[in-house]
């Protein structure tokens, strides 16, 4: 997602802009191991390498909930500024009518499936996509998702 993102950016900017993926949101005892890099950690390298600012954005969340607002907004924002480094958040899409709209087509192409899969002799619903990948499927198949670590799967299979 993050690449699809950066590469919708280049196009429309008509330059590359470099990016990082970085996390947010670290949660458990400090001794249990999370996503890196933390986007404080990050901060901090970006301003050795002399990267004048920094633009952050919270693609895996659709709204400015309260971890978004914390982590990003006043933990990221204050070492930021700490290392005298601008930054600048991206917002979430929130209640966005175009994010709506995607979701209500979504839901639309869902149950066209569905009822497409009950009656064959229905059309085919045409599934849509953004980007060059296409759209992906509706159930991981074997194998899409396997687990990082050696523990059974929810559903039993990997």
């Amino acid at each position: 997602m993050a690449r699809l993102i950066a590469d919708a950016v280049r196009e429309e900017t008509g330059a590359p802009h470099p990016w990082r993926l970085v996390y947010q949101s670290r949660s458990g005892a400090p001794h249990i191991p999370w996503l890196e890099p933390d986007i404080c950690d990050h901060l901090e390298e970006l301003h050795g390498e002399g990267v004048p600012a920094v633009v952050m954005v919270p693609i895996g969340f659709v709204s400015d909930h309260m971890e978004v607002k914390y982590d990003l907004d006043t933990e990221a924002t204050a070492k930021a500024a700490e290392l005298g480094l601008p930054v600048s958040r991206a917002s979430t899409v929130g209640a966005d009518p175009r994010f709506a709209a995607g979701v209500r087509d979504l839901v639309l192409e869902r149950a066209a499936t569905e009822r497409f899969a009950e009656d064959r002799a229905a059309a085919a619903p045409e599934r849509c996509a953004l980007g060059a990948l296409g759209p992906s499927h509706d159930v991981c198949p074997v194998g899409c998702c396997p687990a990082r670590s050696p523990r059974p799967a929810a559903a039993g299979s990997d």
